[in-house]
């Protein structure tokens, strides 16, 4: 099968597109046919091999020659002990933690991965940009008591993948959102529903005199004090992705913050699993939430699309079409 492979960290350039073997069914597994694949933030760490947490597995080089998480297509086999799926089901999902893959032709997985039938009325492109991005703008909002009607709630970090569906979901509880992000990405936070944008390369949020009863941030660059400042009473902060350092600053500082004050900040953890994306599927067929594609590419032109990526130049998700219906 063709897929885009890379044997060492870098950046695009490290990436070729090779013939390799199809991947083995194995007893508990699916075998599927990979028609979509959208790009994460993900996907751009394991390429380069930074943050530092990325390397688990392959310190000096890459455990896994794929990338790509999140995919849409068609159960091509099954393996004897499979009961959820069939042969010629469409399917969509989340299979970081199996492994990866989504560059390629064909991808083998468990089927306990998180994975969901695809609706008839949603294309394989719009299932493939939901999986990771969605899931993190669900439990987003949800965990830690959840998004209430009428609160504040601040996405940092909004114009991309992950953000675009924040937005909307925080939307649809009933909240007074404000989306951050480059001047590029102002008119299409707008678009999915941000009531106010920032333009982070002009004014900083945390030194405002705005208070937000909830920050999910997919961007990391600030000090955990400064995020506490823009928080209100009894406001939830949650970081999803940059650097290591803040990361653990999130983690360690901000549970200490959190135990000895009305702010509770930390980490989001997120927790892929098929409910939340039949949940993304059914609201995403009925028009409730809308994937927003940037761009799409062939399966050829995956290093240019994580470069895209990477640069920060995507408005949403960018999606990969990897084979034919």
């Amino acid at each position: 099968m063709k897929a885009i492979i890379y044997d060492r960290y870098g950046g695009p350039e490290v990436l070729q597109l090779d013939e390799v073997d199809t991947p083995a069914l194995k007893d508990n597994g699916l075998l599927i046919r990979v028609h979509a694949a959208s790009v994460n933030r993900s996907d751009w760490e394991g390429l380069t091999g930074s943050p530092a947490y990325v390397r688990i597995g392959g310190m000096f080089k890459p455990k896994s020659k794929i990338l790509g998480s999140d995919i849409a297509g068609t159960v091509e086999e099954v393996g004897k002990d499979v009961t959820r799926f069939g042969v010629g089901d469409e399917v969509f999902g989340d299979i970081l933690y199996a492994g990866a893959g989504a560059f390629g032709e064909y991808v083998s997985v468990p089927e306990s991965s998180p994975m969901a039938l695809k609706p008839a009325g949603l294309t394989f492109e719009d299932a493939a940009a939901l999986p990771q991005a969605g899931v993190l703008g669900i439990q987003g909002m949800r965990v830690k008591g959840g998004v209430q009607l009428g609160q504040k709630v601040l996405i940092n970090g909004a114009g991309g993948g992950g953000g675009t569906f924040a937005i909307q979901v925080a939307k649809s509880l009933g909240a007074e959102v404000t989306g951050v992000d480059s001047t590029i990405k102002l008119d299409m936070m707008r678009s999915v529903g941000a009531d106010k944008v920032i333009d982070y390369t002009s004014e900083d949020f945390s030194k405002g005199s705005d208070k937000y009863d909830r920050i999910l941030d997919f961007a990391g660059r600030r000090s955990i004090f400064a995020y506490r400042r823009a928080l209100a009473e009894g406001g939830v902060y949650l970081v999803v992705g940059g650097p290591a350092r803040r990361l653990l600053q999130a983690f360690l500082v901000g549970g200490v913050i959190s135990k000895l004050g009305s702010k509770n900040l930390g980490v989001l953890m997120a927790r892929p699993n098929s409910n939340d994306l039949e949940f993304l599927a059914d609201e995403a067929v009925a028009g409730r939430i809308k994937p927003v594609i940037d761009k799409t590419f062939p399966l050829a032109e995956v290093p240019e699309a994580l470069r895209r990526l990477g640069e920060g130049r995507s408005l949403g998700k960018i999606v990969i079409t990897v084979s034919e219906r």
